[in-house]
Parts: structure tokens; sequence; C-alpha cells
């Protein structure tokens, strides 16, 4: 039955809507309760604001296409029909991040051997923003064309679509670069959240991966910024592309007269003591030869590179320490020989 006034029709939907979204709470409340699931309790959490607003949204733009045509009515209906799209738009992608909230609940990055769980987070965040994207955008198509001048609108584009699609076309070229080249990084994993990395020139952390860019954070925390596409166009190094493991060197410019096996075994017994050590690779060769000194290469392992980088500080200052102590000869000199002529 029509009702007589559209304000009688919207506070009717108002109050149906807030008695619906009171009822599903209190469901909600009492089945997580029951069940004890995390997952539902994350769910509520991310969209309950939006599920109150959308709800009402829903209630007041049925009850509004039941009363009487007017202006009033017609206008209502047209502010609520874009209402009902905005929320329900927004409710979905709050939807999207309840579900990011679970998996990642799932997933301990702060493990040692993360590296399973930084490849599903990098995927997730990518497919997130594609999505949160392909939502939006959808969602301004839909309001566009849920009026009669959007559909005119959208006709006098296709018209023009001729010129309009060669302009459109280059200036997304680098849009569509940069969103294939996101797609490629998601799936063959060049670069993971959290990987070890070394670009132009600096050494640092991958921190973001978004649909445009990445961010990498160098190790003094300042942040490095570089569009998606330098990762499939440009050499870099990845020191934890497949494993956390690294190598570390320390070089030492040492005097020829320098004894190298109890350097060697100074060594051994540094890493031994050493809790950074992984207890893999323990070496110490003679790699060169100066013309004043000989070069002196260490060799040693760690978790990862934060720590192996400490390692290698540590090792160095003490065997410089074992050095100037035990066989202060061995430090670097420059020797000037004088030949004295006996005159008569």
């Amino acid at each position: 039955m029509d009702l007589p006034f559209p304000a009688m029709n919207l506070i009717l939907g108002l109050l149906i809507g807030v008695a619906i979204v009171w009822i599903a709470r209190i469901s909600i409340a009492i089945t997580a309760k029951k069940s004890k699931s995390s997952d539902l309790l994350i769910i509520r959490n991310k969209c309950k604001t939006a599920f109150n607003i959308l709800i009402p949204v829903i209630s007041i733009f049925i009850s509004l296409s039941y009363a009487e045509e007017s202006d009033w009515t017609d206008g209502l209906i047209d502010i609520f029909r874009v209402l009902l799209i905005m929320s329900s738009v927004n409710f979905l992608i709050r939807l999207v991040y309840a579900l990011e909230a679970i998996f990642l609940d799932k997933y301990n990055i702060d493990k040692e051997d993360n590296r399973k769980e930084r490849k599903i987070i990098t995927q997730l965040n990518f497919m997130k923003r594609v999505v949160i994207v392909s939502l939006v955008m959808l969602g301004l198509a839909v309001i566009l064309l849920s009026f009669e001048e959007g559909r005119k609108y959208g006709q006098t584009l296709l018209t023009s679509a001729g010129v309009a699609s060669i302009i459109i076309g280059l200036a997304a070229q680098k849009s569509i670069a940069n969103f294939f080249a996101g797609i490629q990084i998601a799936f063959t994993q060049p670069i993971k959240i959290d990987d070890a990395v070394v670009v132009e020139g600096e050494w640092g952390w991958i921190e973001e991966i978004n649909l445009t860019y990445v961010v990498v954070r160098i190790w003094d925390w300042r942040r490095l910024i570089l569009p998606i596409t330098y990762f499939i166009e440009k050499p870099f190094q990845n020191w934890t592309r497949n494993k956390g493991e690294i190598i570390g060197t320390v070089f030492l410019h040492l005097d020829y007269r320098t004894p190298i096996e109890p350097l060697r075994a100074k060594l051994s017994e540094i890493l031994k003591a050493e809790t950074k050590w992984d207890g893999n690779v323990d070496n110490l060769q003679v790699v060169d030869t100066k013309e004043y000194t000989v070069v002196v290469r260490a060799l040693m392992s760690a978790k990862n590179s934060p720590t192996a980088w400490d390692l290698r500080c540590s090792v160095r200052e003490k065997l410089i320490n074992f050095l100037q102590k035990e066989y202060p000869e061995s430090l670097p000199v420059q020797r000037i020989q004088m030949d004295h002529q006996e005159t008569k």
C-alpha cells in the first residue's frame, strides 16, 4: 500500500533499517561468542560502521519506492540511489580490508624464515589495491549511468571515441605499464615485502609495493621512492630473493710481515664467541697483493643482511684490536731505505 507522504516513508525506512542493524549486531555478537571465531570478530570490527550506514540506506530507498509519485519523491529517490551505491562500495571496500586482516592474522611475518609469508602478503597487498580501485571505478560508472543525463554524456563520449581513444591511450601508457608491472611483480616475485635490496647504490628493505611505485626503507631511515617499472626494467640486488642467509666480508690491508695462520685462528675464535654468526662460513684468505700491503679477506655467514652487517663490524674491530696488541708490525707502514755512501 502506498504511503501518503515521502517524509513518512523516509522515517519508516530509517526506523526499519535501524531495527535490522540492531538485530544483526546482536545476532553476530551471539554467534561470535558461541563459535569463538576470530574471523567473525575481524569482519564485525572492520565492517561495523559501513554496515550501520548501508542497511538504513537500503531500507529508506525501498520505502521511498512505495511512496506517492511527486517531485519530492523523485528527488529523494535519486539522492538515496546515489547514497546506496556509495555505501555499497564503501561496505565492499571495508569487507576487502577485513578479508586482508583475516589472511594476515594467519601468517606471522615476524618469524625468522618468513619467505612464504612475505610472498603471500605481497600478492595480497597488490590484489587488495586492484580490487579497491575497481570497486571505486565501478561505483562511479553505476552512479553516472543511473541518470538520463549521465547516459547521454556516455553516448557523447562514445561518439567522439576516435580522437579521445588516441589521447587517452597516449596519456595512459605509463599507467598501464605500471599496472602490468605490478601484476608481474605480485606473481613472479622479483621483490617481496621486507626483502633486503640494493638499488641506486642504496641498501634497504622493501617497505611498500603500491600500484605505481615502490617504497624502499634505507638503512638510515630515509625512504627511496621508485616507479614500480624500475624493478622490471633495471638491474638491482635482492639479498633475500630465495633465502635470508648471507655471507659477509671483511677486508684488511696489512703489512707483508703479517702472520696469516694466527690471524686465521683468531677469526675462528671470534666467530665461535659471536651470537650473530650462524655457524656455517668461517674463512680467511690472502686475496691480493699491493705495492706496500697484502689484502686479507675474512668471510662469515649470518641469518640475514642486518645481522651480517653487525657481525662484520664486530669482527673487523676485534681483528684490528688483536693485531694492534699481538702483531703491531702487521699494520701497514711505508718503508724508506737510505743508503749512506762512505766518503774518503
